[in-house]
């Protein structure tokens, strides 16, 4: 699935990844491929990125995730 990690200064991450755990207001969750269509607000905390170079982290102070046909765009306030 494709992934974008966007602030208001600057694009983060975009590229491929097979799973991204984040840290959702009602608690963490993992998307995956083929998942299914969401919206979700994000709370501060972790965002984990696994995909063909390994694993990322980026720590976020809150936003907002939305999944869609394999796509996922993270729209975080800012990092920590």
């Amino acid at each position: 699935m494709t992934l974008e990690i966007l602030t208001p200064d600057k694009k983060v991450f975009s590229g491929e990844a097979t799973s991204v755990t984040v840290p959702g207001t009602q608690g963490s969750f993992t998307v995956l491929n083929n998942h299914a269509p969401i919206i979700s607000t994000l709370e501060a905390g972790e965002v984990k990125v696994k995909g063909n170079q390994g694993m990322e982290t980026f720590h976020i102070n809150g936003g907002v995730i939305e999944v869609l046909k394999n796509k996922v765009v993270l729209l975080a306030e800012s990092l920590s």
